[in-house]
């Protein structure tokens, strides 16, 4: 039942220690802020991390090959390592059963690229068919290279978005001819890619072509690999590991390559990239609720202490009421009421202000790793619910300490 009495005094002892108030709820209100924006920092961080593995196939496989640093079976270190097609032959017919996706590549860093007067230096590669589900590329128009413009050298390109708005100024591209290093090739296609710009300024052309127009052979500047689905991340994890070691094992024997040598043959496996930023942002996040926790404890104890003071100061007042028939229940309850009332308004206030902040600020953070920072509001809610039940127990001891205050003891209280 609603006791205006009970309210009266609650603003009333409020009223008369309004620093005191003050402070103890800045204190509660500050803990729930914190964790809150902790927390969505947290959030921000996942976000970003995942928006960069978007760029790719997610179970992607990358090997390419540098200089050996060690020397092995009378081959000095300081060789250059070439992969070529038998390379990737062996690795597709060794492991056709679990492979997914699959491409060769052959770059060129910077290849001139022209149309009707228009120009610039982009990176040309020579992929397969296959490259498109690798690089998470989506076809705005036209279509990719297939097995047809392999087996033909055909000269066709898929131009990156970026190099399409470059060149055609939006203009219809596919079907009209772009020379690249001075060699006439036909658009068939335009891509657009997660990763934005940085990704689409690029021009892809069948593999078998760009090693003959560069005259590389069948040399190979890097393979690409992903694997068949798994049931779960732990045999995806399991198959994606072993996997790479088999193929670096592979590569070493066949280039006779120390097997301890780190320099000479290098693989990017994204899922192992993946498990590591998640067990890293699930130790940030760890970090930060634990940091949150602590804030939140500190204020608590800070109502706790408040409560313990104003039992205190109204010892007489508690042993008056008992004097008179008030019963301990009522007693505790005028200490739990203001102890609650008190944290469960800092709570929401730190609350609503922490989610105004992140809904003003986390739109304008443009950060690679930071991504739209935010916080899940039942997470909010259940947490300031806690905040308050903590807050009730924080009171529940000085108010048990007032019921059992004698009134004898307590008038002659000074």
């Amino acid at each position: 039942m609603f006791n205006i009495e009970r309210w009266q005094e609650i603003f009333e002892t409020i009223r008369k220690n309004k620093l005191r108030t003050f402070l103890t709820g800045l204190s509660v209100a500050s803990g729930i802020f914190i964790l809150v924006v902790l927390l969505a920092i947290g959030q921000g961080m996942e976000n970003g991390i995942g928006k960069q593995f978007e760029d790719d196939a997610t179970n992607r496989i990358s090997v390419w090959t540098g200089v050996t640093s060690e020397s092995f079976k009378g081959l000095n270190a300081g060789r250059r390592i070439e992969m070529d097609n038998r390379d990737f032959e062996l690795a597709e017919k060794k492991n056709i059963d679990q492979l997914e996706y699959k491409s060769g590549v052959y770059s060129i860093w910077g290849g001139l690229t022209s149309y009707k007067g228009e120009s610039g230096s982009y990176r040309i590669e020579g992929v397969r068919g296959d490259y498109q589900f690798l690089e998470n590329e989506t076809l705005t128009s036209g279509r990719f290279i297939n097995q047809s413009d392999l087996d033909n050298f055909e000269k066709v390109t898929v131009l990156g978005q970026r190099v399409f708005l470059d060149l055609f100024k939006g203009k219809q591209a596919t079907g009209e001819y772009v020379e690249i290093s001075g060699i006439k090739f036909k658009v068939v296609g335009v891509y657009t890619d997660p990763g934005g710009e940085r990704e689409e300024t690029r021009l892809f052309i069948p593999l078998t072509t760009a090693q003959r127009v560069y005259n590389a052979g069948d040399k190979l500047r890097s393979m690409a690999f992903s694997l068949e689905k798994q049931d779960n991340f732990e045999d995806a994890m399991a198959a994606s590991v072993a996997f790479s070691a088999q193929l670096e094992a592979d590569l070493k024997q066949k280039h006779i390559i120390a097997p301890t040598d780190k320099r000479a043959v290098q693989i990017n496996n994204s899922l192992e990239n993946a498990k590591r930023f998640y067990d890293l942002i699930w130790m940030i996040r760890a970090f930060f609720w634990g940091v949150g926790i602590c804030t939140i404890i500190a204020g608590v104890v800070g109502v706790s202490n408040i409560m313990l003071i104003i039992v205190k100061e109204r010892t007489k007042e508690i042993g008056i009421r008992k004097a008179i028939g008030a019963q301990p229940i009522s007693i505790i309850g005028m200490i739990l009421h203001e102890s609650i009332f008190v944290t469960a308004i800092a709570g929401f206030g730190g609350l609503i202000t922490s989610l105004f902040l992140l809904e003003m600020v986390g739109p304008l953070i443009e950060s690679e790793y930071l991504l739209n920072p935010s916080v899940d509001f039942g997470v909010a809610i259940t947490t300031v619910i806690i905040l308050i039940v903590a807050g009730a127990l924080a009171g529940f001891f000085p108010a048990r300490r007032a019921a059992n205050i004698k009134p004898i003891v307590a008038l002659r209280d000074e």
